[in-house]
């Protein structure tokens, strides 16, 4: 089967109108500059928009968990930070429905503003991606871009 991607740009903002099981995947995150969610909310990760961003507030170990509707086989990993806002150590953690988080695997981003990808196979309905220790002084991630590719079982 081809890779494709599995979560969309509604994945943040899923409307009332097409239920969860039609293919939105929510997303939540750790925080956001100054609960500023028009200007740095979760959903510009996702919305294929280069000049918008997800931006979270100061602290360590800031995350994003995304809850698929249905289990889906995970391959890659796309991810796009600003350079100076990205994370030295990345831990992907991931479950299948009623079970707990279990550690996937650990990512080494580099800190530069290139689209990075990482391959790590694996099912799942939740995938969390913790960024454990910033580049930035105060602890802030910034992503312009996240992306998971693979399959829907």
């Amino acid at each position: 089967m081809p890779v494709e991607p599995l979560i969309c740009a509604d994945t943040a903002t899923p409307s009332p109108s097409r239920p969860r099981d039609a293919g939105t995947c929510p997303c939540r995150v750790s925080s956001v500059l100054n609960r500023d969610v028009k200007q740095f909310g979760k959903k510009h990760m996702f919305d294929t928009n280069e000049e918008t961003c997800w931006n979270s507030d100061q602290g360590t170990c800031q995350w994003v968990t995304l809850d698929f509707p249905r289990t889906v086989k995970v391959s890659q990993l796309h991810i796009q930070f600003q350079g100076g806002f990205s994370s030295r150590l990345c831990t992907l953690e991931g479950k299948e429905a009623g079970e707990e988080l279990v550690k996937i695997s650990d990512l080494y981003p580099k800190d530069i503003n290139a689209m990075q990808i990482s391959f790590a196979e694996t099912v799942l309905d939740k995938l969390k991606i913790t960024f454990e220790n910033s580049t930035d002084f105060f602890g802030r991630i910034v992503v312009y871009h996240l992306g998971v590719l693979g399959e829907r079982l």
